[in-house]
């Protein structure tokens, strides 16, 4: 799959098989997460990657209901800032490589045909808390995001129950199909 494919065919997958993935794959995943651009090469991240499933769980119960993916994953890897390794002048840039390494592992991930699911932690300092204390981590590790990853389970998507009524909408005019272009938001030259 080429690159331009890979970003315009991702999709955020929440059910998955039983299939594992294997040491190499996840791996590649790791290493594409390490290969994005940080700044100053700072490299101001650190992942936990879990495979036990009582562990998935305890991390979904921290992140709250949006984060039940992870109960049926069979991996998830909770992106940390490493406050030791940010940028001094500007240590918040930690975030946007937070976000970098995720997005490159989802990517990588669908390029092998493995699903994901992206699952924000940080800001929300109740999340966040809720990874410190799960794993203890020491002060110098920021919770970023958890992603949620397993061979997708088509089946079990088609067959999803319908929103509840009172869900939250997107606004009106908000492209349903995932990559839709919307030349409206962009801007040349000016505002």
């Amino acid at each position: 799959m080429d690159a331009l494919e890979n970003i315009m065919t991702r999709r955020s997958i929440r059910n998955y098989t039983d299939q594992d993935i294997s040491d190499e794959d996840l791996t590649r995943i790791l290493k594409a997460g390490m290969s994005g651009p940080t700044c100053a090469n700072t490299r101001s991240w650190t992942f936990i990657v879990v495979r036990e499933r009582k562990t998935l769980e305890k991390m979904a119960a921290a992140n709250g209901r949006a984060a039940d993916a992870l109960k049926k994953a069979k991996v998830g890897i909770l992106v940390c800032g490493d406050m030791e390794r940010a940028f001094k002048p500007a240590p918040d840039y930690w975030i946007i490589d937070g976000a970098i390494a995720a997005q490159n592992m989802i990517l990588a991930a669908h390029a092998l045909g493995i699903g994901s699911i992206w699952l924000g932690t940080y800001p929300q300092m109740e999340r966040v808390k809720g990874q410190i204390k799960l794993f203890n981590l020491p002060e110098s590790a920021i919770p970023h995001s958890i992603i949620a990853f397993g061979y997708p389970d088509l089946q079990a998507s088609q067959n999803l129950p319908m929103p509840p009524p009172d869900a939250p909408q997107p606004p009106p005019g908000f492209p349903r199909e995932k990559g839709a272009f919307e030349p409206k938001r962009i801007h040349y030259e000016k505002w």
